[in-house]
């Protein structure tokens, strides 16, 4: 098991500025279990490094809840398979070629659980994407030619008894009861989390974040 590195988030920018340099575009990539603190962390360094830098969240890639019932998912819904993973890694290879100019990336509102096209600007003078989601590192579908399209992946890795009270809050927060939303932390989202767990070993850093 690749080993979990205790660090500061302050340590992480200026990681990720160690990928910025301006006239060539990077991608990095942030994943972990659902629950790791993904968006918070990418959003945390989008932030940090003021305008250089623009986050294009895997999630925008989720299916219509209209497909997932046609397709039998819709109770799943998160399962790797509940994506367009092919269409995911396209946007990432039309975010590394320079040619492309103004890229628009979709984006998932939790509000409505749904995913909306054509909701994030990427210009082409931005150097650095970070994009974050659960199944950066899966290596098999057309998941496979994600880490491909990536500089750099860093797993989060926290305390399971935090993962988990996260991932409940999360779910709560957006209307699930109490029983109803850590059913589903401890079943569906489990589930994917068991998959995501075994990737870590294709991650550049394997991280627990401290004060």
């Amino acid at each position: 098991m690749t080993e979990v590195v205790p660090l500061t988030l302050a340590f992480l920018v200026e990681r990720a500025w160690e990928l910025v340099e301006l006239g060539r575009r990077r991608i990095l990539g942030v994943t972990g279990a659902p629950g790791a603190g993904k968006s918070t962390v990418a959003e945390a360094l989008v932030a940090a490094l003021d305008g250089h830098a623009v986050l294009v969240p895997m999630d925008g890639f989720h299916l219509a809840n209209g497909e997932l019932e046609r397709l039998g998912r819709r109770g799943r819904k998160g399962a790797v398979d509940t994506f367009d993973s092919a269409g995911y890694a396209a946007l990432l290879r039309r975010l590394r070629d320079p040619a492309e100019g103004c890229v628009y990336a979709p984006v998932f509102r939790r509000e409505i659980e749904e995913p909306i096209a054509g909701a994030i600007r990427v210009q082409p003078d931005v150097p650095l994407v970070v994009t974050e989601g659960n199944y950066l590192l899966v290596d098999t579908g057309a998941w496979a030619a994600v880490r491909t399209l990536v500089d750099a992946v860093w797993f989060l890795a926290p305390p399971e008894p935090l993962r988990l009270d996260r991932l409940v809050r999360r779910h709560e927060a957006f209307g699930k009861p109490p029983a109803q939303a850590r059913e589903w932390a401890l079943g569906t989202d489990q589930r994917n989390a068991e998959l995501v767990e075994a990737t870590r070993g294709r991650a550049d850093l394997v991280i627990q974040l401290i004060d």
